[in-house]
């Protein structure tokens, strides 16, 4: 069997995303859909910056259980975009296009 690369490798997972996933190695591809899974069956998006979920839209509202995994994200993108979450709080929302700066904070 070929050798797992890129997205689609497993990698470790810290401590608060293996517990919201259930595992500690999944590959980044995975941790995405968990996360989206999650969200979707919650109903936690939201077409405005901060407001209430409706179940659609851009902006994605904290509960309790995505927060821990959340704040763990500070960190600069390639194209110098910071995404720094830690003082976050419930109901706040992050913009779906800060996901993959979420997942990136929370492997090894």
């Amino acid at each position: 069997m070929a050798e797992l690369k890129g997205l689609k490798k497993p990698v470790k997972l810290k401590p608060d995303m293996a517990e919201f996933c259930g595992v500690s190695e999944l590959a980044r591809t995975e941790i995405t859909k968990k996360l989206w899974n999650y969200i979707k069956a919650k109903k936690l998006q939201t077409k405005s910056a901060n407001g209430k979920p409706e179940n659609a839209g851009k902006y994605i509202v904290a509960d309790a259980k995505l927060l821990k995994v959340f704040k763990n994200t500070n960190s600069t993108s390639k194209s110098g975009k910071l995404t720094d979450l830690r003082n976050m709080k419930e109901g706040d929302t992050i913009d779906m296009m800060q996901m993959a700066a979420v997942v990136g904070a929370n492997v090894e």
